[in-house]
Formats: structure tokens, C-alpha cells, sequence
């Protein structure tokens, strides 16, 4: 059996509402796509703003999941090795900047992020998000922090 491809398929323990093994959430999944990290997802009427437009918390909550995933992925990337292999990393939001350009409907998204820097345990991102005709309804900046190093011989607060 091949490793997954999704950067969320790595995280064991993993319960967040939005990438997480959550039954009752978002459940998204990020992947490579040469330098970017795409995500696609398919919204339902539950998470409406207002009629047929997307309720900007959850487009908030899209963004952030996946460009702390994208850190994650481009962290072992940097370090040439599987997603699956030790150690293993986690990251939090420093810093989530999000700028709503226009309404988005309340149908299928796709989110494209980019890692722009990396210093030390800050992974700095760009994340533009899309509607499901291509047009660009929101763009953010966000900052992740790596929080968990098991190389640190710390207990994670992941595993269960």
C-alpha cells in the first residue's frame, strides 16, 4: 500500500474540527501540487452565511486548517523524508490575516497556499481561496508555529 498523499492522513491523534478525525467536522484534505498545496473541498447548506454564501468562520477555519497542514508537509519536505516518518511535527496559528475579497457561494472551494518563508519554527504562508468558477473570493496570510517537536522527547498532547 502506497503513503497517502493528504498531509491530514499523518497526523495521528488528530481531532480538529477542521482537519481532523472528526466525525461532526470539515474533514479537509491537502496535498501537493508541484510548489503549492491545494485543497478542494465541497461545502454544505450547515455552513451558509447567509443564502448560498459561504459563512466567512468557516472560510477562516478552510484556511487556517490547511496551511497549518502545508506547514507541517513542507516541513518534512524541507527534511527530505515521508510524512509518515519520525519526528514527528505539529503546528499552531501564530498569525491568521484574512482579507474577503467578495461574497463566496456555498458550493465547492478550492484553497491554494504557498510557504513564502521558514525560520527557525515559523513557516510564514500565502493562501488565496476560490470559488467553484475559479474566481478569487479571499486571500490570507498566516504564520505557523511549530509546536511539537517529538524529537524532544516531550509528551504529545496528540496521541491518545
Amino acid at each position: 500500500m502506497s503513503e497517502s498523499k493528504y498531509f491530514q492522513d499523518h497526523l495521528p491523534g488528530n481531532v480538529c474540527f477542521g482537519c481532523g478525525n472528526n466525525h461532526e467536522g470539515l474533514q479537509i484534505k491537502s496535498y501537493w501540487e508541484g510548489e503549492e498545496a491545494i485543497c478542494e473541498w465541497t461545502s454544505k447548506e450547515i455552513y451558509q452565511g447567509w443564502s448560498r454564501l459561504m459563512n466567512g468562520g468557516i472560510i477562516a477555519t478552510l484556511i487556517d486548517c490547511h496551511c497549518m497542514g502545508t506547514a507541517v508537509a513542507e516541513a518534512y519536505k524541507r527534511e527530505n523524508r515521508p510524512l509518515s516518518s519520525l519526528p514527528e511535527y505539529r503546528y499552531a496559528t501564530g498569525t491568521l490575516s484574512v482579507k474577503y475579497l467578495k461574497p463566496t457561494p456555498n458550493t465547492k472551494v478550492r484553497l491554494r497556499a504557498k510557504v513564502t518563508e521558514v525560520k527557525g519554527r515559523k513557516t510564514v504562508l500565502s493562501c488565496d481561496f476560490y470559488s467553484e468558477n475559479g474566481e478569487k473570493t479571499v486571500e490570507a496570510n498566516v504564520v505557523a508555529i511549530r509546536v511539537y517537536d517529538s524529537s524532544e522527547n516531550r509528551k504529545s498532547v496528540f496521541k491518545s
